[in-house]
């Protein structure tokens, strides 16, 4: 069995978000799959929804902690469901990477990224595939929690659904395809 995983902060405050699109994206391949969050078992803080792609077991899963508490839950997801950590992909805002990129990458580091570093920290290792999705870097000297925490603006809301369809994509395709997502995640550029 594989697990996706789409990052976020819970609650409608934080719909829309910038940091909430790892979230938006497994919605999407949810979607794609006709299956619907439900509250995941017991022990696991996250809606799960299980489905098939291309043949292969896979659980997606978006925690109901908030982002800087994601690794409890992601831990006790791939434990319950006896997920290598290497057949985990999670997916995540980036803003080191420019707006309307991708990128899919096994390990590294978190780049500031405090959901990343909670589920390092849970895990005890960076030996997960993640697909980053860029977001930009924050204007001026705004403080980038603050600009994580804002929604995307009206301007790029049609670009961000078609990046959100082609990050759920990249996702699909990662479940049977390294090779190939990656090349998609590489191909995806604004315009």
């Amino acid at each position: 069995m594989k697990a996706v995983v789409g990052l976020r902060n819970p609650g409608p405050e934080y719909e829309s978000t910038r940091h909430n699109v790892g979230f938006d994206v497994l919605a999407r391949l949810a979607d794609s799959q006709g299956e619907r969050f439900r509250r995941g078992p017991g022990r696991i803080r996250a809606e799960t929804a299980q489905t098939r792609i291309a043949g292969e077991k896979v659980v997606l899963a978006a925690p109901l902690t908030y982002m800087n508490e994601s690794g409890g839950a992601v831990r006790a997801l791939i434990d319950y469901f006896g997920v290598d950590a290497a057949d985990m992909l999670v997916i995540h805002d980036d803003i080191d990477l420019p707006f309307g990129r991708l990128r899919l990458q096994f390990g590294g580091g978190t780049g500031g990224h405090n959901g990343l570093r909670s589920i390092e920290k849970s895990l005890g290792h960076r030996d997960f595939h993640r697909l980053k999705f860029g977001v930009g870097r924050p204007p001026g000297r705004m403080d980038p929690a603050d600009f994580v925490l804002r929604p995307f603006a009206k301007a790029e809301r049609a670009e961000v659904e078609l990046m959100i369809e082609d990050a759920a994509d990249v996702a699909a395709a990662w479940v049977t395809d390294i090779e190939r997502a990656t090349r998609l995640a590489g191909e995806r550029k604004v315009g």
